[in-house]
This record gives C-alpha cells, structure tokens and sequence, in this order.
C-alpha cells in the first residue's frame, strides 16, 4: 500500500489528560539509564498535562530490543490500536528502526489515525507513516528533549504545544534566540540530570537566496534517511520541502555532498521546492566548521546544478542540537527567503 502525500490524514490533536504512549523503537535507552527516561516522563507530564504510558517493551533492556524487532514493532501497533492511546513517542534513537520495516501492518496504522513524536532513528518509522498515508512529527524524544537537565527550554515547550496542542492558522516557524547546545552529559551518572547545560548564544539562521515557494515537508535525519535509498520505502521528493539534520556522530560535509549529488543524479534535487538544513549536531564539532555543510550545499545546488531559484536556508533550529522545533511531516511549509519566514500555512493536527 502506498497512498500518495496529497491524501494523508491528520491525527487528532492532542490535550489535556490524553494518555501518551512511550515507545522503545531503537535502542534500548530506557532500560539502560532509566533514570533518565524517568525524568523526560515527568518532565513531559509536568509541561503538558498528559500521561506517559508504557508498552510491553518499553523499558526491556537493550540486548533484548535488539535482539525482538517484531516486539519493538507490535509495542507501536498496540499503541496505535489502543483507542484510550492518543499518541506515541519515542523513547531514544538509535541505528536499526529500518528492521522493524518488514514487520509493520500499515493497514493498522492508516486505521488508527494518531500523533507520533520523534526523531533521529525515528525518520525511517516516519517515512513508513508516510507510506501508511499519516502525517507525523519530528521532535523531541523523551529522553532526548524532554529528557533536558534541569527542566524544559521553552523554545522546545513552544513547538510542542502550537504544533501539537493549539495549532495556529498560519503558524511561522520561529528561530531559537535563547542559545543552543549539543553539550554532553554523563547519563550513567544521574547527578548530571541536575546540571543545566551551557548554552551557546544563537546566531540566527542563514539564508542563501532563492525564490518564494511553498512545498510538502520531508524531514529526516540525513545519514538515516540515507538507509532507505532504493527502497520503496523511499519517499517522494516531488514538490518537497526537504529538511535534513546530521547526528551527533558528525559525518563530514562530503556526505551531504554525497547526497544532494544523488538527488541530483536521479532528478529528484531537481523537482525539490526548498532545501532547509538542520544546525550540524557533534558535541566535538567546533562551530566554525558548521559553514563547510552550507558551503557543501551551495556547491553541488548552485555550482554544479545551477539551481538558482531553489530557496536555501541553514543553520535551523531542528534535529540534534538543543532546544528544537516540532516539525510535522507532509505538511506544506513556505519558504520566503526575501522575508526570511518558513510558515506552515496549515495545521498539522485536527
């Protein structure tokens, strides 16, 4: 089953009360440091009112995730098939939500309808609710997000609550002005849970030309969505608004290179509405080399593909650095590069 973008569904939006399932759908996370689960559950109870809830996996232990795909993937089949459950989110990422793959009835999931919340290794889970026909979100996890030391930042509680909550009518993505951090923190020692993180100051976000236009959103992780290439799991790129962030694992600007030159290879950079590049993630990535990824970018999209009208902007408040955005998936967001405004004409949730 494969149900074209134009026709996904909405999940409902969520409040007050709603009971939230927590879903172990990668790694291990919670079973390995559940003192950090235990606080991102508090701490996303506390900002918004909901209940956290636990599926049959959620807080296994690592060896045993890793080794039960098909009871990562049921955990979000009960989940969805739960009509007291309004919505997912995931615990942690990881590197192996792509074996959950075989093992998905996306006919259960298209039928019920509900809010998934998370990023990282949840792209490919993403990417298959696309398929399935259902918008999803790209945000915090519990334990990366809403697991923060020492409370929540607002700008993540913003996100949250006008994406999820109360969704507005155009709703403009605002930057982050508060400072930014990929800092890292000892999670096996649950002291560090109180420590607040140093925040570097946020420089804004850059904007490197292009026309006005508006497009449906596809948002990944770049070395993540990299693993359903040539797959059918693939999405289409057609008119899309495309979001890519990296990991804390730092690949090098070579491997956006890599891949924007694949895009272009097949067409699909080409048939691209806009192109939005996530602040590059690594607690050892020194800053000023964060402008080799925009340079990489410009590079293949304007030296080499001479895509001057593509509209560009980098260095947005997504993926793995903290605090971020909640950004649904195939949804339309305009990119007006002349106002320096990314909008989401329409609401995500009903």
């Amino acid at each position: 089953m494969r149900r074209g973008m134009l026709m996904l569904v909405r999940p409902r939006r969520l409040q007050e009360g709603d009971r939230i399932a927590a879903v172990s759908l990668s790694w291990g996370g919670p079973g390995t440091f559940p003192h950090r689960y235990e606080a991102g559950k508090r701490q996303l109870e506390a900002a918004f009112g909901i209940e956290v809830v636990e599926m049959p996996h959620t807080l296994a232990d690592a060896a045993t995730l890793a080794a039960d795909p098909a009871a990562r993937a049921d955990d979000l089949h009960r989940a969805f098939a739960d009509p007291d459950i309004a919505g997912a989110v995931s615990t942690i990422g990881g590197d192996d939500s792509i074996r959950l793959l075989r093992h998905l009835d996306l006919d259960l999931l298209a039928a019920n309808p509900k809010v998934f919340v998370g990023y990282s290794d949840s792209t490919i889970l993403q990417m298959a609710l696309l398929r399935a026909g259902l918008t999803s979100f790209y945000g915090p996890a519990i334990m990366a997000g809403f697991g923060e030391n020492a409370g929540l930042h607002d700008y993540l509680v913003e996100g949250v609550r006008r994406t999820l909550f109360e969704p507005a009518t155009p709703l403009e993505w605002p930057e982050n002005r508060d400072g930014w951090t990929v800092a890292h923190l000892d999670w096996s020692d649950p002291a560090t849970q109180q420590h607040r993180r140093d925040l570097r100051p946020s420089t804004g976000w850059r904007w490197h030309g292009g026309a006005a236009r508006e497009g449906t959103t596809v948002v990944g992780c770049l070395e993540v969505l990299d693993f359903l290439r040539g797959t059918a799991w693939w999405p289409s790129l057609d008119q899309a608004v495309l979001l890519l962030e990296t990991s804390e694992d730092q690949p090098p600007p070579a491997s956006v290179t890599y891949l924007l030159r694949s895009l272009a290879a097949t067409g699909e950079l080409h048939r691209l509405a806009g192109l939005v590049f996530g602040r590059p993630g690594g607690a050892d990535l020194p800053v000023d080399e964060h402008l080799a990824y925009d340079d990489a970018i410009l590079r293949v999209v304007r030296d080499e593909e001479g895509l001057d009208d593509l509209p560009v902007v980098t260095n947005v408040d997504f993926g793995h650095t903290d605090p971020i955005w909640t950004v649904p998936q195939g949804t339309k967001l305009r990119i007006d590069p002349a106002a320096s405004t990314l909008t989401f004409p329409e609401p995500a949730v009903t």
